[in-house]
């Protein structure tokens, strides 16, 4: 007799649902709507570049004085900066490097693995590449409140130099606020990012024409040659100001990461009609008023807006600032979830913030860790010219591996003919390790500090995926073959109770701990049993038809596999109870019980790893959040049981 019941899926449900099929392209009449919300999410980072872009350009670290040849060559580099890597590079070529509709280092790492072959050096490069390109991400997510909000708050010191004193405060103040809100979600608040951030650009604009009227000769410095000036007048030395001229395009991973809530169509019209006007208005305005006075060179951006206007552009940068800090935020809720379902960081729970919008998610332990570090960050280097010196390598870092990536994906399809291909992609790669030289030239003065952040965060990926390897061929060594128990069972049988029990196991061919656990200490079996493995597509959402499979073991044992992508949270049991609308098994979650191992990670000398990364991975896995918790299982339905294993 089989012990799981087919559901009766009907003929008509299927002939609906060919009937209905989802449609990908966005309706015409919604995109002025996502155009706007591309505005507010997508270029709230580099939309901010103007609050320190040239003041750092100025900074006694390049020693520059604010004269015509270097100003106009300056604006030239940082304008032809934003044409080369943001219109070119990401707006035109690498978004149209997606992984199905998403984007992302992430995505474009598990998009280019696809077309490796599996355990192939190639494929191990990659990995190597994406993960230290994601620890780089991370570090930017600390680095982006930390420059943006005190770059802001700065403004009340030229307003009103009393409040001087008060600056690092009140930005810490401004950030410790803007975590706490995180656990509310962003719906409420994302609503007005698109309209705040699009009277961000207007003000931009407007005090860029402001400063223009009044010096309009500065935009001859739209000719490249004057950027080609500055490097033949300065020698080798004069390439040291691309480390300042970075922080205009700081923000432009972020065209390709949020691809996929927008699409591509929206993100580049918007750049083209209304985000690269405001930010070339603005840039050529600083720099008219620093022509007209070179003392201005204190602080370009607030020193150029009207006395009238100063506290509300003061009040309006901070809001766009907190934006932009936001969206850094949130894409690394998003990257941390990535890394967790591609076996990168140990399980973290994972909180929806919004029953409409399934990507809107917010992550406590990444919360609160990024938290700490953004204060940190701001009392150590205590204002924003000391932070420009550090902000750069993470931005550049992350540049160079998309461009490697895409190199190697546009390779390995071959749809672009070598004449083209490899003068596109010389320069991309040129560029982008001129930038990272430039920024790797202050390591004393700041630069140090992203690199040890994406560092210790590489070790800490790296160290989670070997270790999990180990401790799986472990299970797998001292496991017992399924093969070998079930015949065994069926001669000497338990005791059997009602109910379906659930085994999460991550080698579904080896008998699961908590199942002879089970036996060994309650001496009984269930009536149903199912053995479920989850498993993480190399896509951002997993196909319909793939989300879940079933092979028959027995009349009462089978074995499932309920697939995910990288872009979704696992749910256990909604995916069973959907299973019996695809002629699947029949699950009562009332009736249902889930079982999980939960393995003691011992670190014992002369195995694996080295012992500091033993330790390590025993420590993140001790700290790793409950199986019911990161599958959304609910803890009345679970119950855990624990297994010493030695890696």
């Amino acid at each position: 007799m089989n012990a799981f019941p087919a559901s009766p899926a009907t003929a008509d449900a299927a002939r609906h649902a060919k009937a209905h099929p989802a449609h990908p392209a966005e309706p015409r009449a919604r995109f002025g709507a996502l155009m706007l919300g591309a505005i507010g999410i997508v270029y709230g980072d580099i939309g901010t570049s103007p609050l320190y872009t040239v003041k750092e350009a100025f900074s006694p670290h390049y020693g520059l004085a604010p004269d015509a040849p270097s100003v106009l060559g300056i604006l030239s580099l940082i304008f032809w900066s934003l044409v080369v890597v943001i219109t070119v590079k990401y707006v035109t070529v690498i978004m149209r490097a997606d992984n199905e509709g998403e984007g992302g280092i992430m995505a474009l790492t598990a998009l280019v693995g696809r077309g490796l072959v599996p355990g192939s050096r190639g494929a191990y490069v990659v990995g190597l590449l994406g993960v230290f390109g994601v620890a780089l991400f991370f570090g930017d997510g600390v680095l982006t409140p930390a420059i943006s909000v005190l770059s802001a708050v700065e403004g009340l010191g030229v307003a009103a130099p009393g409040l001087g004193p008060w600056i690092l405060p009140i930005a810490i103040g401004v950030l410790v606020a803007l975590f706490l809100l995180q656990r509310f979600g962003t719906a409420v608040v994302g609503r007005a990012f698109g309209p705040v951030v699009l009277v961000w650009f207007a003000a931009l604009a407007a005090i860029g024409i402001h400063n223009l009227l009044a010096n309009p000769e500065v935009l001859r410095a739209l000719d490249p040659r004057w950027g080609l000036r500055f490097f033949a007048d300065h020698g080798w030395h004069g390439l040291l100001i691309l480390g300042a001229v970075v922080l205009a395009v700081t923000g432009g991973e972020t065209l390709y990461a949020d691809m996929g809530h927008f699409g591509r169509r929206p993100i580049q019209v918007a750049w083209n009609v209304i985000v690269l006007p405001a930010l070339t208005l603005n840039y050529f305005g600083q720099g008219a008023l620093l022509l007209r006075d070179p003392a201005a060179v204190e602080n370009p951006f607030y020193l150029g807006v009207p006395s009238w206007a100063l506290y509300p552009m003061i009040g309006l940068a901070t809001a766009a600032t907190v934006i932009a800090s936001q969206a850094v935020i949130s894409g690394a809720y998003s990257a941390a979830r990535q890394a967790m379902l591609l076996g990168y960081l140990p399980r973290m729970g994972v909180r929806h913030t919004s029953r409409q919008t399934a990507g809107q998610i917010y992550v406590p332990g990444v919360n609160w860790l990024l938290m700490a570090a953004v204060i940190a960050t701001v009392l150590g280097f205590g204002d924003s010219t000391s932070l420009a010196t550090a902000y750069g390598v993470s931005v550049t870092g992350t540049m160079l591996i998309t461009s490697l990536l895409l190199i190697v994906l546009l390779r390995t399809r071959r749809r672009i003919p070598g004449w083209l291909f490899w003068p596109l992609a010389a320069a991309f790669v040129l560029v982008d390790v001129a930038f990272l030289a430039a920024n790797l030239a202050k390591f004393k003065d700041g630069a140090w500090f992203p690199i040890a952040m994406a560092v210790a965060m590489f070790a800490v990926m790296r160290t989670w995926a070997r270790g999990r390897a180990i401790l799986h061929a472990e299970l797998h060594k001292d496991g017992v073959p399924l093969a070998d128990f079930l015949p065994g069972l069926r001669l000497s049988p338990p005791l059997r109770v009602p109910g379906t029990a659930v085994f999460l196991t991550g080698t579904p061919d080896i008998v699961p701990k908590a199942l002879l656990h089970n036996l060994k200490h309650n001496k009984v079996l269930h009536a149903r049993n199912l053995l479920l493995t989850v498993e993480t597509l190399p896509v951002p959402v997993a196909p319909a038809h793939a989300r879940l499979a079933f092979e028959r073991l027995d009349d009462d044992f089978l074995r499932a596999t309920v697939r995910v992508g990288f872009m979704e949270s696992p749910d256990v049991p909604l995916a069973l109870m959907r299973s019996g609308d695809r002629d699947g098994p029949v699950f009562d979650p009332m009736d249902t019980t889930f079982f999980a191992s939960r393995e003691s990670v011992l670190a014992p000398p002369n195995r694996g790893m080295p012992q500091w990364r033993d330790r390590l991975f025993a420590f993140l896995h001790r700290n790793a959040a409950p199986a019911n918790e990161f599958f959304r299982i609910p803890s009345t339905r679970l119950v855990e049981l624990g297994t010493p294993v030695e890696i």
